[in-house]
């Protein structure tokens, strides 16, 4: 047997060696996190969703986060991820549909950061933006609205008229019960409070159901219509489902969302471009139902849900 050459061990070992630092050195860099949020987290429950999806992040990933509150404006945003980038942020969330454009004008410069945003197109190599999907949600939200209300007269209070979820909760009434009478008031923001009481008040006398699509007043609906007798329907969050008058709510699951977010970036599987999530996904869902909705009742919509999950079609387009 050729004996083996002592110096060719020594220069394999060499050479060897640099590759393993270089290789322990990237698995134990740390990730760290940058999230922008429109307003203070707590002033909107979608903003706070954001707030405690990029912290449980700092638990299930052990990531580094920065965060930073009331920016939105173009100039508050570049100085932001200038910032973030310097201060070693390469996943950033702009949590809102707002930041898809100013991200879309800053990704080219800061090209080691991976841009995340919400619910606008975007194009581009290191830029993600996730569409939460509405219509399906307020579609059902609309089906048992209409199913539950004794009056036959329902209604919607949200921020703007593009919201889908809104289109579907008229789509839906609609579907289950024709001649539902449906009123729509939109407070033309996500934080007006006051304007969406408003809206509350003045609804059309006898309305039974109200939909609070609004994530920075649908709490305060739902309390208010509770003192009126009126039952609601919750947003965003399965929290709202306490209520005694509340039915269910529409429920996005951002925790979840930025979970997998994180996950696919740091396993360098996060794909760039538009992604739509649904009830098929597991990122929206009904919440629990209130105790005014009879078994009978969830069990016909959660086959209903369940049909659209497995078919990705609605009632009304299985007919078609």
């Amino acid at each position: 047997m050729r004996p083996v050459n002592g110096k060719g061990i020594l220069l394999l070992l060499f050479l060897f060696l640099p590759l393993t630092a270089c290789t322990q050195a990237a698995e134990d860099e740390e990730l760290v996190i940058g999230l922008l949020l429109t307003y203070e987290a707590g002033q909107q429950e979608w903003n706070e969703r954001g707030y405690e999806a990029v912290h449980r992040l700092e638990e299930d990933f052990g990531a580094e986060v920065h965060i930073r509150e009331n920016t939105k404006s173009p100039g508050d945003v570049r100085q932001a991820v200038r910032e973030l980038e310097e201060e070693g942020v390469s996943l950033l969330f702009g949590h809102g549909a707002v930041y898809a454009d100013m991200f879309m004008n800053l990704k080219d410069t800061y090209p080691d950061v991976h841009f995340v945003t919400f619910n606008e197109p975007v194009s581009g190599e290191n830029i993600t933006s996730v569409h939460f999907e509405g219509y399906a949600m307020g579609y059902f939200a609309g089906m048992l609205a209409a199913e539950q209300s004794e009056t036959g007269r329902i209604a919607a209070v949200g921020a703007y008229p593009y919201q889908p979820e809104i289109h579907g909760f008229a789509d839906g009434a609609d579907y289950q019960q024709s001649g539902t009478e449906i009123a729509l008031r939109f407070t033309e923001s996500w934080v007006d409070r006051e304007a969406a009481l408003s809206h509350l008040k003045n609804l059309p006398d006898e309305t039974d159901v109200v939909y609070a699509a609004g994530d920075g007043f649908h709490q305060e609906i739902i309390e208010q219509a509770e003192k009126a007798d009126i039952y609601t329907i919750g947003y965003l969050g399965d929290n709202d489902s306490d209520g005694e008058m509340v039915l269910t709510s529409t429920v996005q699951h951002v925790e979840k969302l930025y979970e997998e977010t994180a996950s696919e970036y740091v396993d360098g599987t996060l794909k760039p471009g538009n992604r739509r999530v649904d009830f098929q996904d597991g990122f929206i869902s009904l919440g629990a139902f209130g105790p005014a909705v009879d078994e009978e009742t969830k069990e016909w919509l959660e086959h209903i849900v369940e049909e659209y999950k497995e078919t990705g079609l609605l009632p009304h387009e299985q007919e078609t």
